[in-house]
């Protein structure tokens, strides 16, 4: 089968900036700060949302956006349905990655490793300060199973206005956050004629991180 030619002629020459080994520092958690600090002054759209690749107990890959809401010195933390998919998935197999890509930017990360559950007092803050809508959904939706139809969702969501109307919503036992502890994390900044710079660090078995360049 031929490739379609305005697909295959589809070409953008990255040009904006370079990156250095010097410039990565050697601690990644600091220079991933950096690179946000610099995607939120440049006004990336929805600079928090970042691919979450899972792998499930048959070892079927799966992909989809999930959104940022923390970093801290352990790892990168985000939140959802712990009986979704990828909850499921994340129960069978703790191996994840991530994927930031700012086109703005013309900057991807790409982050490995291992996922757990944060506490459920990290769970209850977080939750507490989400809208009163979204905190509803997280009761409404049981979310990836099968529904018939739309009206089930906003009924669904009705029911549970009425039962929690005049009152704080607790969060519910399904519904809490997950941290993905870093092995591996990657800075890839585009540049001319696809010689792409790609600096990577990785764990060693004394737990120190170690710095090299990477082939685009």
């Amino acid at each position: 089968m031929s490739q379609h030619p305005s697909i295959a002629h589809i070409r953008k020459d990255y040009i904006q900036a370079s990156l250095d080994e010097a410039e990565a520092g050697n601690e990644p958690f600091s220079f991933f700060k950096k690179w946000f600090a610099e995607a939120d002054s440049a006004k990336v759209l929805e600079i928090n949302a970042m691919t979450l690749a899972t792998v499930d107990a048959q070892s079927r890959p799966h992909a989809r956006i999930v959104l940022l809401k923390a970093i801290d010195d352990l790892g990168f933390t985000f939140f959802t349905n712990y009986q979704s998919n990828k909850g499921k998935e994340l129960a069978a197999n703790g191996n994840a990655a991530l994927l930031f890509f700012w086109a703005e930017l013309e900057r991807q990360v790409r982050i490995e490793g291992i996922i757990s559950q944060v506490t459920d007092e990290e769970s209850d803050a977080y939750y507490q300060v989400r809208p009163r809508g979204s905190r509803l959904g997280a009761w409404a939706s049981p979310q990836s199973s099968i529904i018939p139809n739309r009206q089930y969702l906003e009924d669904n969501e009705q029911k549970f206005q009425v039962q929690f109307e005049g009152q704080d919503i607790p969060r519910p036992a399904h519904w809490g956050g997950y941290r993905l502890i870093p092995t591996r994390i990657e800075f890839w900044q585009g540049r001319s004629s696809r010689l792409h710079d790609r600096i990577c660090f990785e764990l060693d078995a004394n737990n120190t991180w170690q710095k090299s360049r990477l082939a685009p």
